[in-house]
């Protein structure tokens, strides 16, 4: 297939590209900035695109469309409020999707947030999480046997992309290195669902080829404590986990756990969707093995 990836030049979308073109497929990336050259993403066609005014004619010769591109709670501009959710992600997304359809692209998948499938008791409460479901259900609303659009939902996220800096891993492998002394070394309570790039890059590859009109999956891959999952990096750098200590932790705020600090939000994918998708499990380690050889010497 001739693949567009918006956003193709971050970790999610970075990741999928590279992993699709090593799949065979004809991948070019798109978004409102290029990929650093010399990299294995800046090797891939860019197309410089604003999805949320977009030309129709930056889909005419593809067969299919992966959107990365959704807005999450990190991307708010300053003196925004949740209306912003509304306009870039509930009405943003599927106007773009519908735009894709209107240009003949075959096939396409949404990669949203695992919020409104594993935790729907926040959608009403959540002006992000709502804008989340409804960007997935706009999109479920234009598929049809022509247009094979599907959402592949996925929890956090951990994994890297070669040659692509990625601020907030760099900050973690550099924090399980003792960089950043004075500053605690601790972690809160709870814990959350993970998947790897390389597990996300697989499901979407997955829905692509096999996805059903209008779905929406939940992926997802490992059930780690806070304490695991950073103790992975401390470890990682031959040092001891941190302790839970209760109370807000400056690299992961309680606005990014809407499930509240000291929950869990845990679950277990369908097998069934699972074996559709095809991707693998038990990747978390691997990914962050992966990240702390990335960036250990940065």
């Amino acid at each position: 297939m001739k693949i567009l990836v918006v956003g193709g030049a971050g970790m999610i979308g970075g990741r999928t590209a590279l992993h699709l073109k090593a799949k065979g497929h004809d991948v070019t990336i798109a978004g409102r900035n290029p990929p650093l050259p010399d990299t294995p993403l800046g090797d891939l066609p860019f197309v410089r695109i604003d999805y949320m005014d977009v030309d129709p004619a930056v889909f005419a010769g593809f067969d299919a469309l992966v959107f990365s591109a959704g807005n999450d709670v990190r991307h708010i501009p300053k003196g925004e409020d949740d209306g912003y959710w509304h306009r870039v992600n509930s009405v943003g997304i599927p106007r773009f999707f519908a735009a894709a359809k209107a240009a003949g692209i075959k096939r396409a998948v949404n990669i949203g947030s695992y919020y409104p499938q594993a935790a729907p008791e926040l959608v009403d409460g959540n002006a992000y999480i709502r804008s989340r479901k409804e960007s997935a259900d706009g999109v479920a609303a234009l598929a049809d046997d022509g247009f094979i659009a599907c959402s592949v939902n996925a929890p956090f996220v951990v994994g890297t992309v070669p040659g692509l800096p990625l601020p907030m891993f760099i900050a973690y492998t550099q924090y399980a290195q003792g960089k950043f002394a004075p500053m605690p070394e601790a972690v809160p309570p709870g814990g959350v669902n993970f998947i790897s790039t390389q597990s996300l890059a697989e499901a979407v590859e997955g829905a692509l080829e096999r996805g059903a009109p209008g779905a929406s999956y939940l992926v997802g891959d490992e059930n780690l404590t806070w304490q695991e999952y950073f103790g992975a990096f401390f470890e990682e750098v031959g040092r001891e986990k941190p302790p839970i200590v209760d109370q807000e932790h400056p690299m992961l705020p309680d606005s990014a756990m809407p499930f509240g600090r000291g929950n869990t939000l845990y679950y277990e994918p369908d097998a069934e969707e699972q074996a559709l998708l095809g991707y693998r499990r038990n990747d978390i380690r691997p990914a962050i093995a992966e990240i702390v050889a990335q960036f250990r010497s940065v």
